[in-house]
């Protein structure tokens, strides 16, 4: 007689471990520092370059750099207005346009401390004008 045959038992499976590496929309747990450090002009190049995961660090990084680029133009277009000035003798013009080159450099560091208020606090700031840019970087 022959044996009945009995199927083999079934292959001993182990699942796959979970990722250990972040998820995409994974939480950096130096957020706070990261968001700040994204305000800080040229310093928006560390959370750029070093938290690749987290979306909302990646945003504040690239609208910091945005609003950086925007800094330069402004700053160029008044050195090019001072020069004009100085070019054509009308240098005392240059004292007025000192004090507007003061009062925006004061407005720009508002805009960078609210920038970073708002970003620890898990907001957004948008400008008009520049925030739009940030999204298409």
């Amino acid at each position: 007689m022959s044996e009945p045959s009995v199927p083999p038992p079934p292959p001993y499976y182990t699942p796959p471990p979970p990722p250990t590496g972040p998820t995409s929309g994974a939480v950096s747990p130096n957020r706070g520092i990261m968001i700040v450090l994204s305000y800080l002009w040229l310093l928006a190049l560390i959370p750029l370059l070093t938290e690749k995961d987290d979306k909302e660090v990646q945003w504040h990084a690239k609208h910091g750099l945005v609003l950086l680029g925007a800094e330069v133009i402004v700053w160029v277009a008044f050195l090019f207005l001072h020069m004009v000035l100085i070019a054509i003798h009308i240098g005392f013009l240059g004292c007025f346009l000192s004090i507007i080159q003061l009062v925006l450099w004061l407005g720009i560091l508002v805009l960078h401390i609210v920038c970073i208020i708002k970003g620890t606090k898990g907001e957004r700031f948008l400008i008009p004008g520049i925030s739009q840019y940030a999204d298409r970087f």
